[in-house]
């Protein structure tokens, strides 16, 4: 039987993609908002999770109803057609090539800060991090749930830490009267802020593989929208209340660790931190393998990578995600691509693909949740424009797929 196997529960839905939204934004955004917008940036929050939740609500209702190893690009092919199901399929892999390279980049930034540590001696440590991510991939979606469920707790544990040993608390800080909230500064948060949900088109692909898909994928995908929310929310209001004077994104937090618990506790930040970053490649390159799985199987059914393990786990496409990522973190490594470019280009492929999810769903749909794609829709073609013209190397790679994948694969 050639299919993958239904292991994850609600507990670990929720973990995979609490960790998955929270990977490298938590310990750096939360100060770029107390920066940009101060207080008001607590506000920022409640904002972005009511802009987000409409999308989230389109993401948990497709996953429920059509789940899929193919995610998006299922949802494309069943809405209209498998030739742009495989085009978006093959698009959202265009991802890698700068997504995973700069969140592996950040991830070993933890260890850098602490240790100093060589350009090559980074270089290893996110080559380790690819192998373990192959190693835990092995072994089902069932693993990376437990996993990222336990580093999920550890987020939490580290940020109710910050919030109670504080005197007074972080969470009693005042929220500005609304009345005098300044609407630029919020609007300049956001554009950051929304980076940090981007993932739950990835979380799609794992829909599939749940026990129950029809109770607990949407739960999950909520939950654990709302609980990174609250996370981010906490950090924020941490940095305002603790660290308000700093300057460096980065530094806002440890800064913090430090002055409340000792030198000798940013060893567990710098551990936590790497471990959120672990869990949110982690996520992806399943994604990615479980995507390459399910279109392999369409096109070419008797290729390697259309095949599952003993474990009924899509390992030879995950070797091959491993294997492209090992590739393009080479050739960033050498070529020495800034990192504020890698994640923009990333970006606009994660809008477009958000962007057809809408699409589809305008059609899969019915009756208030179309209308609700249809104002996803408005909201994702109004953030290209904000990406502005770096969102023309997703757009230019869905044109090149577009014109070519019927060339080079066979029609069904």
């Amino acid at each position: 039987m050639n299919e993958l196997k239904k292991e994850l529960s609600l507990l670990q839905g929720i973990g995979l993609l609490a960790t998955s939204l929270l990977g490298t934004g938590v310990f750096a955004v939360p100060a770029i908002v107390a920066q940009i917008a101060g207080q008001d940036g607590l506000w920022a929050w409640s904002i972005l999770l009511i802009l987000v939740f409409p999308i989230a609500i389109i993401f948990a209702e497709l996953g429920k109803h059509y789940p899929n190893a193919g995610g998006v690009a299922y949802f494309i092919s069943k809405a209209f057609n498998p030739h742009l199901g495989r085009v978006t399929s093959w698009s959202f892999l265009s991802v890698i090539p700068f997504g995973l390279p700069a969140s592996l980049y950040i991830a070993t930034g933890f260890f850098s800060s602490l240790l100093e540590l060589s350009p090559v001696a980074e270089l290893l440590i996110q080559i380790v991090t690819l192998l373990l991510i192959w190693v835990i991939g092995l072994f089902g979606a069932g693993a990376s749930g437990w996993i990222q469920s336990i580093i999920t707790l550890l987020i939490i544990a580290l940020v109710l830490a910050i919030c109670f040993s504080s005197s007074p608390s972080v969470l009693t800080v005042e929220w500005p009267n609304i009345t005098d909230v300044k609407i630029m500064p919020i609007i300049s948060a956001l554009a950051v802020m929304f980076w940090c949900f981007v993932g739950l088109e990835a979380f799609v692909h794992l829909s599939t593989e749940f026990k129950r898909p029809e109770k607990d994928f949407a739960k999950a995908l909520i939950l654990g929208l709302i609980l990174a929310g609250f996370v981010y929310w906490a950090c924020t209001a941490a940095v305002i209340f603790l660290a308000p004077n700093s300057t460096i994104a980065t530094a806002a937090l440890p800064q913090i660790i430090e002055t409340l618990f000792g030198k000798q506790a940013l060893w567990i930040f710098c551990l936590i931190g790497y471990l959120a970053c672990f869990a949110s490649i982690n996520i992806y390159c399943q994604s990615f393998a479980r995507l390459v799985w399910a279109q392999a199987e369409i096109d070419y059914p008797s290729s390697p990578f259309a095949k599952l393990s003993r474990r009924y786990t899509p390992v030879n496409a995950l070797s091959l995600v491993v294997l492209l990522s090992l590739f393009f973190l080479l050739l960033i490594y050498f070529f020495t691509i800034p990192l504020n470019s890698m994640l923009e280009y990333a970006n606009g492929v994660f809008v477009l693909i958000y962007l057809l999810a809408m699409i589809s769903a305008i059609k899969l749909l019915q009756a208030k949740l179309r209308i609700l794609a249809i104002v996803c829709t408005l909201i994702c073609i109004g953030l290209l424009f904000v990406i502005g013209y770096k969102s023309l190397y997703a757009i230019g790679i869905f044109i090149l797929f577009w014109l070519v994948a019927k060339k080079v694969i066979p029609n069904k």
